[in-house]
């Protein structure tokens, strides 16, 4: 058999050469004038630029005023409650009700949010038309105001009602100290059960605040655990005298230099 032997190579007229194929240049929208324009590069050149002044201006800000840290995260730490960054305290909120937490929290983590964030993603389907103006789009514009109002709303809400010192408080950065945790005064602090709500290390929590350098004497830590005070009630310390005296000796000496 001779190679090539059988092959035939057949042309299509169809294919136009290079020299026919049409430019790509975009539609002429002279007849619509301020309703509708180019995609490329017409619009997406104004959205980049929108952006890119928003950038700066965003990195300008972070670089003015820097997050604040907090201490070191303690995975066995229970007393501490995580918040979520400012642009997520709606939907923080949104879990706060009744309707979309507990049993129902399937509800607000999910159901509502993807309904919302859904319409928002079919709102450019459910009003194609070629008008520009707010005005001229009912559905487009209701759709936006109504999720604008609700995030804006359910913010507010959030801010307004969270106990920001306790947050303050619970994260704030504290000299490390050695605690003894083979003394008596450690001891009873395990035993009287105050390591629920001051923490194993007796760093505080959102329940209860640090007992690491209090700044109190031992008579008066004493009188705290006898009588409370804040939020911690009066009879929680049900020990002896000598317990409590090894207890308030025991916290008033933390932190100490």
């Amino acid at each position: 058999m001779h190679r090539g032997k059988g092959m035939k190579f057949v042309g299509d007229s169809r294919v136009l050469a290079p020299s026919h194929r049409k430019p790509n240049i975009p539609k002429d929208y002279s007849e619509y004038p301020g309703k509708t324009e180019a995609f490329w590069p017409n619009f997406l050149l104004k959205e980049w630029m929108v952006g890119a002044v928003f950038l700066v201006g965003f990195l300008c800000l972070t670089v003015a005023h820097p997050a604040p840290l907090e201490r070191i995260a303690d995975p066995t730490d229970t007393g501490y409650i995580p918040l979520p960054d400012w642009y997520f305290l709606f939907l923080y909120q949104l879990l706060k009700y009744s309707y979309a937490s507990g049993p129902y929290t399937v509800i607000g983590a999910m159901i509502i949010p993807g309904l919302t964030f859904g319409g928002l993603l079919l709102a450019p389907f459910l009003d194609r038309g070629p008008e520009r103006r707010p005005a001229k789009r009912p559905i487009a514009t209701s759709i936006m105001l109504l999720a604008l109002a609700g995030v804006v709303f359910l913010t507010w809400q959030s801010v307004a009602n969270e106990d920001w010192k306790k947050v303050e408080e619970q994260g704030k950065i504290r000299a490390q100290v050695n605690i003894d945790k083979t003394s008596e005064g450690y001891k009873t602090f395990q035993s009287q059960g105050c390591i629920a709500c001051h923490g194993d290390n007796l760093q505080g929590g959102a329940a209860a605040p640090t007992l690491i350098g209090t700044g109190l004497n031992a008579s008066q830590i004493a009188n705290i655990a006898q009588h409370g005070k804040g939020k911690m009630p009066a009879g929680v310390f049900k020990g002896n005298a000598d317990q409590l005296k090894a207890l308030s000796e025991f916290i008033a000496g933390l932190g100490k230099k």
